[in-house]
């Protein structure tokens, strides 16, 4: 059993005290194009060098072998075997996959993906704006089941969300797809924001363990993956 998926981010690694958590969901959330896939990915290649598979539920059709091969390097085809994509088209096949994970993971698994947890409901709702309560009791059903699986199967769940804008009186904020149902169920929470260069990212622990203090950092996007970047 793995304890802790190292994230190679020097802060985030120190405040999840050495990494994101098995029997825990993890959250990270933010704008497009600010390394969220890259982060997951870099998640599930440390997984594979601590021998243990990954379940990638890909929802948005965006995991890239070429990505994997940038952040894998030579152990490319050694650590792509420790990964096994899924890639539902729409939200009753997301909704299947979640109520038949353990039959996909078992001792050898030691994190499960889905990258975007809130893409396919998002289109599902678009599609039937009269039924939005009854996806949202069902996303909330979804995100249920997958914390009962962490928690008895002892792996990390790591979820991928979008962001939607929030005007509230004063100001103006960023917040994920399905905000409260996706912080009620998350053990730690990292908000990805841009910056004025696109290479840089920062990165909010808005939630971390309990007797951790919440911190904000820089990471730096590039060929090799995602890690810290030192402000000068």
């Amino acid at each position: 059993m793995l304890a802790k998926i190292p994230t190679d981010c020097r802060t985030v690694d120190t405040v999840l005290d050495g990494g994101i958590s098995s029997g825990n969901i993890s959250l990270v959330y933010g704008e497009a194009e600010t390394g969220k896939s890259t982060f997951a990915t870099q998640c599930a290649v440390n997984c594979a060098r601590q021998g243990h598979k990954t379940l990638f539920i890909d929802c948005d059709c965006m995991f890239s072998a070429k990505r994997l091969f940038q952040i894998a390097s030579e152990k490319f085809e050694e650590i792509a075997e420790f990964i096994v994509l899924m890639r539902p088209s729409i939200f009753r096949e997301q909704t299947m996959i979640v109520d038949r994970l353990t039959d996909y993971v078992n001792e050898r698994f030691g994190l499960v993906v889905i990258d975007t947890v809130t893409s396919l409901y998002r289109l599902r709702v678009a599609e039937t704006p009269d039924k939005t309560f009854e996806l949202n009791r069902e996303l909330n059903r979804q995100l249920a089941s997958l914390a009962q699986v962490a928690r008895t199967q002892r792996i990390a769940v790591l979820m991928v969300s979008q962001v939607r804008t929030a005007f509230k009186e004063d100001h103006v904020s960023i917040e994920p797809v399905a905000t409260r149902v996706l912080k009620f169920w998350s053990d730690a929470i990292i908000n990805m924001n841009p910056t004025q260069n696109p290479q840089i990212i920062k990165a909010i622990l808005e939630k971390v363990p309990k007797g951790a203090q919440s911190m904000t950092c820089y990471l730096k996007i590039d060929e090799s993956g995602i890690h810290e970047y030192l402000v000068h």
